[in-house]
């Protein structure tokens, strides 16, 4: 299987293959970056399996350095599937994941249907 491309509710989403090999965190997020600018996606769809490791320990920087490359490049990102284990084990990561999920930019979700259920409530592409 390969990302996909799709249109949802209006918007270009690129949909990456939950069973891709995991992202090296410097090199893996810009290769898909580029991929995301060239294909001229509104949206990333990024399952937890292909995060780089230690991206939800905060104190290892990733997680904030990869949404920073989104938000600079103009690009959103949804980060969906179950962390449950990790949010129960830090209280930064449970802030950090509800302060995303405010905004606009990059979303923590459970599943799929949940990031197309949220994405319906815009009206128009960035």
């Amino acid at each position: 299987m390969s990302n996909d491309i799709r249109l949802l509710h209006g918007f270009r989403v690129l949909v990456c293959d939950p069973d891709s090999k995991q992202l090296a965190a410097a090199s893996g997020i810009d290769d898909l970056i580029r991929h995301a600018l060239r294909e001229a996606v509104d949206w990333v769809v990024l399952p937890i399996a292909r995060l780089p490791d230690g991206f939800l320990t905060l104190r290892s920087g990733i997680a904030g350095a990869t949404i920073q490359k989104f938000v600079n490049y103009r690009l959103r990102v949804a980060i969906i599937g179950w962390i449950d284990d990790p949010l129960a084990a830090s209280k930064a990561l449970q802030n950090f994941v509800l302060e995303a999920n405010c905004g606009t930019d990059c979303w923590f979700l459970d599943t799929m249907e949940e990031f197309e259920a949220r994405l319906s409530a815009f009206s128009t592409p960035a």
